[in-house]
């Protein structure tokens, strides 16, 4: 079947992200700082196939990760066949710990690394689970404060140490909403070595959170950050505004690509915002990014 067999209706259907009704998957925007590129990125342009990773010489599965106030779950995934495995925090997007995110840890197993990612939204509702997405920012995604989000990654590190991962070779990556996280978490985090932001929000920040361009002197030299030429919610002026905070900061090392034809979520394969080759080129810089820096 290629597009030209697919009504907007059933294409809508393939691409939408898990438990998102199809009226949500067009509306318009996610918000203040979590990106409002979304809504043209999910526009059905092409029938994309989730990609699949098994999870063939991996140990991986839903775990609970202890933190203050009880447990949260998270998928982790690691090769069973070496030992202390470098840590990656894999920080998911507003819809939660789905299936495009735990395949995400899967590809980084097969890569030689702890992937871990923590459901975040888990103390408010299940994200993947709520269909409205106006509902879904008011009563979980905007509860999430970034000082819990900081102390349940701090937590999620503790975890993956338990199991013999190496955490002093620690990672992190996230996505959209994860995105800006992997900034501010990088930022507060010392121990991070390395991280990915991908389409993270730089200027703009949810109620009561902190700007990434806030928080840009205490990146040193660490994170890599892609962008979409076309992403309609964080443009040209957010991007080069940040490099120059970055520059003033004295750091030259920090990247920011930017792929001119990319739109928000242009990673998401389950999504028709997906483009192969800019997503292929940005992980491989990525993974590089990780060695580089002493995560591999």
């Amino acid at each position: 079947m290629d597009q030209a067999d697919l009504s907007q209706s059933q294409a809508d259907s393939l691409l939408r992200p898990p438990g998102l009704s199809r009226r949500a998957f067009v509306a318009a925007g996610l918000g203040a700082g979590l990106g409002a590129g979304f809504a043209l990125a999910v526009q059905p342009v092409a029938a994309q196939s989730l990609i699949t990773t098994d999870a063939q010489g991996l140990v991986a599965g839903m775990v609970e990760v202890p933190v203050a106030d009880g447990r949260i779950p998270a998928y982790r995934a690691y090769p069973q066949a070496r030992a202390a495995a470098p840590v990656v925090l894999v920080i998911h997007e507003v819809f939660g710990v789905h299936e495009h995110i735990r395949d995400l840890c899967r590809r980084l197993a097969k890569q030689g690394y702890y992937a871990i990612s923590a459901d975040l939204f888990a103390r408010y509702g299940d994200a993947t689970a709520i269909a409205d997405v106006q509902q879904l920012l008011a009563t979980v995604v905007h509860k999430a404060t970034d000082t819990q989000v900081k102390d349940d990654l701090d937590a999620t590190v503790r975890f993956a140490a338990g199991e013999k991962a190496d955490a002093a070779r620690l990672a992190v990556t996230g996505f959209c909403w994860g995105g800006r996280q992997a900034w501010l978490y990088t930022a507060a985090t010392p121990a991070v070595k390395a991280a990915a932001a991908w389409y993270g929000a730089l200027t703009a920040a949810p109620p009561g959170g902190r700007t990434v361009l806030s928080a840009a002197a205490a990146i040193h030299g660490r994170v890599i950050g892609f962008y979409g030429g076309q992403d309609q919610g964080i443009d040209a002026a957010s991007i080069a505004q940040m490099r120059a905070t970055l520059a003033a900061a004295g750091d030259s090392a920090t990247q920011i690509r930017v792929y001119p034809d990319a739109p928000h979520g242009f990673n998401a394969d389950y999504r028709p915002s997906y483009r192969a080759a800019d997503a292929k080129d940005a992980w491989s810089r990525m993974l590089a990014w990780f060695q580089a820096h002493g995560v591999a």
